[in-house]
């Protein structure tokens, strides 16, 4: 009895863990972009920073879903609806326009690794090797 019950805690503890690992959010950057801290992943995704280390980048979004929705609260502490109405209002004054919106990972992955200066996020999951890292 006391063997099952610990077969079965430790099923649902990796099973959590798994589940919590799927949902990390990860930053990916062109081959050219070093490592950048939270404060400049939140500033190039919201045009504050279009240049690092004399690098202009370009930062790509996914279309609205859960990945987004978390990468939002991570590192922007806002959620979607927040950052739509804040690029919104950034368009009308002349600050700017929103990043480019990409469908899936797979996107993401192709237009970072193609251009330079690029920066998207992807989920952890999703990693394959070779892929610049810039944060987790």
């Amino acid at each position: 009895m006391m063997k099952s019950k610990l077969m079965l805690i430790s099923t649902l503890l990796a099973f959590a863990l798994s589940e919590a690992h799927a949902q990390n959010v990860v930053i990916i950057g062109h081959a050219g972009l070093s490592k950048l801290n939270a404060t400049t992943v939140q500033r190039i995704f919201t045009g504050k920073a279009i240049e690092v280390d004399g690098m202009h980048v370009t930062a790509v979004n996914l279309k609205s879903g859960a990945l987004r929705d978390r990468f939002l609260q991570r590192y922007l502490n806002q959620d979607d609806d927040k950052y739509t109405a804040y690029w919104t209002v950034r368009r009308f004054i002349g600050k700017g326009i929103p990043p480019k919106e990409l469908a899936n990972a797979a996107e993401v992955i192709e237009f970072v690794q193609n251009t330079p200066g690029a920066i998207g996020y992807i989920d952890e999951d999703e990693l394959k090797p070779g892929l610049n890292v810039v944060n987790r």
